[in-house]
């Protein structure tokens, strides 16, 4: 981790006060144009505010028909304590908060909230950026299309996106793409500009794109740029574009566009309290890999009906009860080891959830900077987490979030 200045504490975005006066003073003002909602610790306010900075799509709710969570919360579970995967330090549940620059949690035990944080900008009503979190939506929204016949997942992509016959993407198969153990020349190393990922971001307009910039202006138009290096389907490897080509076949399936097909295929079914905020690209298509902006409760009725196998408290299927049990099924973990994940061994990846290893049977939607929906079976438990880690990769904060996840779950198996 680069060296830091500011912690938790010192960096919170309602302590330094960003965007605040009529006018905000020059210091503290958060421009597109700079990149500030992209960099630390100026993201630490945009991820609540992400609308205020890039182009949206709004993701409808039903608001006649809203998933009721019951609260009854907990007072043992900040004390609850666990060793760190890397130092072995004992950290305590309410510090492995700081640790991870948490600005949002809640836990979910068979169905109610037992524990529910909120801070610095980020409050129940707030939309928060979820990042690679989106992908499990998204994996998810195409095994229900699987699971009602619709699409094969042994299908080449060259025959269900013509667009992509002759890209990296041609020959591999929608299964293969749905697991990321695709060949692409396509680095996923968020600190270098020229990297895929970079390339990627700039067709976006995430960030501002360098003088000059002469490259796809869409996704679509980037997606057919990417290039094969390698044999499809030997192992997993973590890239991004595999998401975008898996939103643009969710997509034509149903004949609308993402967010439209989210809102009616899972935000409306499920009940979800708030709409949410998509991130768009110029031609008008969300971003499947990491725009996606829910409230915390949100993501935990998401996690909350996988655990349920689709299934409502109130009796109906939500979810296509095929969809959830291929999930759960998990992916190869020969294909995953290769990988080199220091803190999921014996995992794997299937349909864009990542399974960890050893942990209850858990699996887990994941976020750069601190996003997370965790589900343990074994547990009855639900965890949804907003974060703005200074640092973007999972490995910098997966030694004091996975164990500490494991510990409380741990905790609510013994203690009821």
């Amino acid at each position: 981790m680069p060296d830091q200045i500011l912690d938790c504490d010192s960096s919170d975005p309602v302590t330094m006060g960003w965007m605040e006066g009529l006018p905000p003073p020059p210091d503290k003002r958060i421009r597109w144009a700079d990149a500030g909602h992209m960099r630390f610790p100026t993201h630490r306010h945009a991820y609540s505010r992400m609308r205020e900075f890039l182009p949206t799509a709004r993701v409808g709710r039903d608001p006649a028909a809203v998933w009721n969570l019951p609260t009854a919360l907990r007072d043992d579970l900040d004390d609850v304590s666990f060793q760190a995967l890397d130092d072995g330090r004992s950290l305590t549940w309410a510090q492995a908060r700081n640790v991870n620059f948490t600005d949002a949690v809640l836990i979910l035990h068979r169905g109610t909230v037992v524990y529910e944080r909120y801070f610095g900008a980020t409050r129940r009503d707030t939309t928060h950026i979820a990042f690679s979190v989106t992908k499990s939506f998204v994996g998810t929204l195409a095994e229900m299309l699987i699971a009602e016949g619709r699409l094969d997942p042994q299908a080449p992509m060259g025959d269900l996106i013509p667009e992509l016959a002759d890209s990296g993407f041609g020959d591999a198969t929608l299964r293969q793409v749905m697991d990321m153990t695709t060949a692409l020349d396509f680095s996923e190393e968020y600190t270098d500009p020229a990297s895929g990922i970079g390339a990627m971001s700039n067709a976006l307009g995430l960030t501002p794109r360098p003088p000059g910039y002469t490259g796809p202006d869409d996704v679509f138009a980037f997606l057919p740029t990417v290039r094969k290096n390698g044999v499809h389907g030997q192992r997993f490897t973590y890239r991004t574009c595999n998401t975008e080509v898996l939103g643009w076949i969710v997509a034509r399936t149903e004949g609308e566009r993402l967010d439209r097909v989210l809102s009616r295929r899972i935000w409306q079914p499920l009940g979800m309290e708030q709409d949410a905020d998509f991130l768009i690209d110029t031609s008008g298509m969300p971003f499947a890999g990491g725009g996606l902006n829910p409230v915390l409760r949100d993501m935990a009725r998401f996690g909350e009906a996988m655990r349920l196998g689709g299934m409502l408290p109130s009796g109906g299927q939500a979810i296509h009860a095929a969809a959830i049990e291929a999930i759960r099924a998990g992916g190869s973990k020969d294909a995953f080891a290769p990988a080199g994940y220091a803190w999921l061994a014996g995992g794997s990846y299937r349909s864009q959830w990542w399974f960890v290893g050893g942990n209850h049977g858990a699996y887990s939607a994941r976020g750069i900077h601190g996003q997370a929906i965790y589900v343990d079976p074994a547990a009855e438990m639900v965890i949804a987490r907003f974060g703005s880690h200074p640092v973007a990769a999972n490995s910098a904060f997966d030694p004091t979030s996975l164990p500490a996840y494991k510990a409380v779950a741990d905790h609510l198996i013994l203690y009821g």
